[in-house]
């Protein structure tokens, strides 16, 4: 077998130090990018969050310097130079379509409004008087029923509201957000287990605790500060519990670079790694959960005390027989019965996970099982121990929190009516995908995206094109260029250039996954151009809704005057209204439990019983593959064409075990077609990756999408981005 040239036996070390500096040669020089770096904003990347008031580069328990490529990576992007309208002119569509993620994002910045007709060849740049007069004359011309509003975690909390409250208004609550296609599953699985749907932590906790399970996620690449607090976990002693088909080198040791002893010797982080199949994970949770029941090791008087449903979930556990667990896991029953053990010994456990548990047609399922398996010993409703969603973009809790969600909640929707007079509609709001079906059939005619890369995100990225291509107008307000401005283009795309989040005129504010309300202060624009995006929302919303009950659209040209709105009808957020003059940053009540009194209308959790689904992909020429981002990328955003952790130097690629290689009648970097009832992706190099259990395979995404089937989730609505079966042939 062919080996492949780069070779890393760790994450973060003397590599990432080097890529620091990297980086800040592209941007002009390291003190540059470290005065960024610095400024009193909230992280730009992943939602552990870091900044705001206490400085760049400051965690939650005020730790420094804190700091990752994921926020160098995002940040040196902000300090592009601008496309200039030459650019337009002289490339067109055509070849924009044919640039990969990456190309697409070190065009630089967007700095011009510029638009796209069907027919055309190329982007024209247009004024912003002729983008808003577009805009508002074409929603003015459809039912707000025939359009969407989608937003990503990008934003701030006062761009989310006050873009949901335009669309409400405006009569529909087509609203969603990114999180349908990321970590709804965890909200829907968490309220309806805990009543609540956020982490029951604080990033205290989790330092404190001494057994953490790491389930289906690799924070090593997307989520690089928890390392430190892994490390915290380890030296004190505890137990980290990887739980992953996939053996990921960060998971394994890490060198933390700013922590010198971790920096030149390594951190080993998992004391233990399980590798279910893909798809495994809702057996392999009952069963340690069966072998805590067979030890007597479950806190029964927790159980009677706090718990609603635990009757009918211990005589599940009973019946559940381990053949059953065994097969449909591929984890023998000896190993779930030592994870028991090690979890039976632990005072304070902390139950994490990613898109490896949500990414499933039963992703709500498997996040009611990890928090069942919390309470059977007491670990949540406790400090140092509880359930810890590890979400993704630095706002997307934030963005749900303040009303981006189809159907508002009852105390948001009353206060805005009782407090503020505005009208809102009653009608059933639509989830993304369902908005993408009806763009499909035409019912649904316009979209608006608030950051983000929808059609990069969507499942089956050959409807999604087809589906977003079938609307009459689609805009979407951005920094840089992605993939969705190159394909699935509307008969009329429009592409609004934004301030970052620390170039905006006014404070802002984000909200991190442990429900810590950050002040962003913003700062003076790199370019020309730009425009804050609340001042985009406002500025359309007085064209489209000049006389709008209640509003004083120019007022809500201030960050201020949104807060103070959502400070009077978000509940837990009273603080926000008078956050820029206090500086007073807060944790938001009602969310984490440090007693066994839940969110809940009777205070007590909830146990939920499942069947457990058969194991997919199990024919002789199949293999189970999931979707995963490498450690150069971002959500859809990639920075680096290699994967520095699996080492690998493309992004062309499927990783499967050399033993299916063998299986297969495949050899190292052959090409193949990888394909499904779904789709095609021919031209693709067959790689042997030891790492990876028999069986299952890694492809990168979003490329990759175009083999995810549309089917989702009956509870979340979020695609099986992780369940996907297919064949590998020869070419």
């Amino acid at each position: 077998m062919k080996v492949d040239s780069m070779k890393v036996g760790s994450g973060g070390g003397f590599r990432a130090i080097w890529y620091t500096f990297k980086k800040g040669r592209e941007t002009g020089s390291i003190w540059k990018l470290y005065k960024a770096m610095r400024t009193r904003n909230s992280c730009k990347t992943c939602a552990v969050g870091m900044g705001g008031q206490k400085g760049g580069m400051v965690n939650e328990t005020g730790s420094f310097p804190e700091v990752c490529k994921k926020s160098l990576q995002a940040m040196v992007a902000d300090m592009q130079p601008g496309i200039e309208p030459p650019f337009w002119k002289k490339t067109s569509v055509e070849q924009l379509a044919a640039m990969t993620p990456r190309e697409l994002e070190h065009l630089g910045r967007l700095i011009h409004p510029v638009r796209y007709r069907q027919g055309d060849s190329h982007y024209e740049t247009i004024t912003w008087e002729e983008a808003f007069d577009t805009i508002a004359g074409k929603l003015a011309s459809l039912s707000p029923e025939e359009t969407f509003w989608y937003f990503s975690g990008r934003s701030s909390n006062e761009a989310g509201f006050l873009l949901q409250l335009l669309a409400r208004v405006y009569g529909t609550n087509n609203v969603n957000n990114c999180s349908f296609y990321c970590h709804q599953a965890s909200g829907v699985g968490l309220q309806s287990s805990v009543g609540s749907g956020t982490a029951t932590i604080q990033l205290e906790d989790l330092e404190k605790s001494d057994c953490v399970f790491l389930i289906g996620g690799n924070p090593a690449s997307n989520h690089p500060r928890l390392m430190t607090s892994l490390m915290h976990v380890r030296r004190r002693g505890g137990k980290v519990i990887v739980i992953n088909p996939v053996e990921e080198t960060g998971l394994v040791t890490f060198r933390i670079p700013s922590d010198p002893i971790s920096l030149l010797k390594g951190t080993k982080v998992a004391t233990h790694y399980i590798k279910p199949h893909i798809g495994g994970d809702l057996a392999l949770l009952w069963g340690i959960a069966k072998s805590l029941q067979e030890t007597n090791q479950i806190d029964l008087p927790f159980l009677q005390n706090h718990c609603n449903g635990h009757e009918e979930y211990l005589a599940a556990l009973q019946a559940f027989e381990w053949e059953e667990l065994e097969s449909k896991s591929g984890v023998d029953r000896s190993e779930m019965e030592s994870i028991a053990a090690l979890y039976a010994k632990s005072e304070r456990a902390v139950f994490s996970w990613t898109m490896g548990i949500t990414h499933h047609a039963h992703g709500v399922e498997n996040v009611q099982a990890i928090a069942n398996l919390a309470m059977c010993r007491g670990m949540v409703g406790r400090p140092g121990s509880g359930l810890m969603p590890i979400r993704g973009h630095s706002n997307v809790q934030g963005i749900g929190s303040v009303g981006v969600t189809p159907k508002l909640k009852q105390q948001i929707f009353d206060a805005l009516q009782e407090h503020f007079g505005v009208e809102l509609p009653t009608t059933e709001g639509l989830d993304t995908l369902a908005c993408m079906e009806d763009a499909a059939s035409g019912k649904i005619k316009a979209g608006f995206c608030l950051g983000g890369n929808l059609f990069g995100s969507n499942p089956d990225a050959t409807f999604a094109g087809e589906a977003l291509s079938n609307l009459d107008l689609n805009v979407m307000m951005n920094t840089t260029m992605n993939t969705g401005h190159a394909h699935g283009l509307a008969k009329e795309t429009i592409i609004l250039p934004v301030l970052a989040r620390d170039e905006e005129p006014e404070p802002t504010t984000q909200e991190s996954m442990f429900n810590f309300v950050r002040l962003s202060d913003g700062g003076p624009r790199r370019l020309p151009g730009p425009r804050s995006e609340v001042e985009v929302i406002a500025t359309l919303g007085a064209r489209l809704l000049p006389d709008a009950k209640g509003i004083d659209w120019k007022q809500m040209h201030h960050t201020s005057t949104i807060r103070d709105w959502i400070g009077r009808v978000v509940p837990g957020y009273g603080k926000i209204s008078s956050i820029d003059k206090t500086k007073e940053e807060f944790q938001i009540d009602g969310r984490t439990f440090y007693e066994p009194q839940f969110g809940t209308e009777d205070g007590r959790a909830v146990m939920h019983c499942h069947s457990i689904p058969d194991l997919k992909g199990t024919a002789e020429n199949e293999l189970r593959l999931m979707t995963v981002r490498s450690e150069g990328q971002f959500n859809t955003v990639v920075y680096e064409e290699e994967d520095l952790y699996r080492n690998q130097d493309r992004r062309d690629i499927i990783l499967m075990n050399p033993d299916d290689l063998q299986r297969l009648g495949l050899t190292h970097d052959q090409r193949v077609t990888v394909e499904n009832e779904v789709g095609s992706m021919p031209g693709i190099l067959a790689r042997g990756y030891e790492k990876i259990r028999p069986g299952n395979a890694l492809m990168y995404y979003p490329e990759s999408n175009v083999l995810v089937a549309r089917y989702a989730d009956p509870q979340s609505k979020t695609p099986a981005f992780k369940g996907v079966v297919v064949r590998v042939v020869a070419e």
